[in-house]
């Protein structure tokens, strides 16, 4: 081989290393871009944002907001930023896909983020003293298994009666089986009912989400909520939405391709802004992966153990205060 021959061999394999390493850190940004959208909320609102005395608290707040989230590849948009718990996050999601509206059964899991809005005290604040602590009302899993079905409340227990109004959920599901009725556009659930509002411990914040084909079989979720808390709330409701579309997409042998997430009220408490300041000068860590083990025959049967995240990297905590 002469020298220019070995000069062009030795060019194109540093040519191909070159294009190697750039692709390799293109996909470490675009991994990390989704953890970017949620950091450039927070900027935006703590620059931009509007002081508003609200119902809890003081607030900045922004009106109006659109992040996405890539979910190819089996990334999950977790926040790395601050350690979060996502096994949390994932039991309150199959509690609502169960549809039984008790935060006892939570509190079984060792999950407390329902326990200040049920408390003996609270409830008798917005009206619902014939509850027992521990009862939310028809909030999301009811609306999305049981649209406008009584909310009984037998004793101390709440009875969630299935198949007398509408399941949503499964609705979908059936839509998504059928490669005729998969690219629907109707393919919506919504957790906002105003004839039971009142029955609510909390009217919902996330009220609505479509979820749409594209492709022959790349399914994305779009949601619509009313109401976010920045600080606390939205981690794990962009959480909350990947994880349910993942896995809406494994059931139902579709791929999972993106999530969109829109706010109308975006808002950051007043002493959430000197913890969130800090957040904002962190690195983020490369987004995990997920798995789920398992295909279920039913919905309502997946369980913590049948999903797997891996490489989940994350920075020390960050305290702030949950507003009831």
């Amino acid at each position: 081989m002469s020298n220019f021959d070995e000069f062009n061999e030795l060019r194109e394999i540093n040519q191909l290393r070159e294009i190697s390493e750039n692709r390799e850190i293109e996909e470490i940004r675009e991994n990390r871009k989704n953890e970017d959208e949620y950091l450039n909320l927070i900027r935006n609102v703590i620059k931009s944002g509007i002081w508003e005395e609200s119902r809890n608290g003081r607030t900045k707040e922004i009106f109006g907001y659109t992040m996405r989230f890539s979910l190819r590849d089996s990334i999950l948009p977790l926040i790395t930023t601050k350690k979060f718990a996502w096994k949390t996050c994932l039991k309150e999601l199959l509690w609502f896909i169960r549809g039984k509206m008790d935060v006892r059964l939570l509190k079984q899991e060792n999950v407390k983020i329902w326990d200040l809005n049920t408390t003996r005290d609270f409830l008798d604040s917005v009206g619902l003293s014939s509850y027992p602590e521990g009862i939310p009302g028809p909030i999301y899993g009811h609306q999305w298994r049981n649209f406008n079905g009584p909310y009984i409340i037998d004793g101390n227990n709440e009875r969630n009666e299935r198949n007398e109004r509408y399941d949503q959920l499964q609705d979908i599901i059936e839509c998504l089986k059928n490669p005729s009725k998969r690219n629907s556009r109707r393919l919506i659930m919504s957790a906002w009912n105003p004839c039971q509002l009142k029955e609510m411990c909390l009217p919902p914040c996330h009220v609505l989400c479509q979820f749409r084909v594209l492709n022959g079989n790349e399914l994305s979720c779009i949601l619509f909520q009313r109401s976010g808390d920045i600080g606390l709330g939205i981690p794990f409701n962009i959480a909350s939405y990947a994880f349910l579309t993942i896995l809406l997409a494994h059931h139902c042998d579709l791929v999972p391709s993106e999530f969109i997430h829109t706010i109308g009220s975006a808002h950051i408490y007043e002493d959430h802004i000197e913890p969130l300041m800090e957040q904002i000068q962190r690195q983020p860590f490369e987004q995990p992966t997920l798995r789920i083990k398992i295909k279920r025959d039913n919905i309502d049967d997946y369980v913590i153990d049948d999903f797997e995240v891996s490489e989940f990297q994350t920075h020390p905590p960050i305290t702030m205060k949950m507003t009831a």
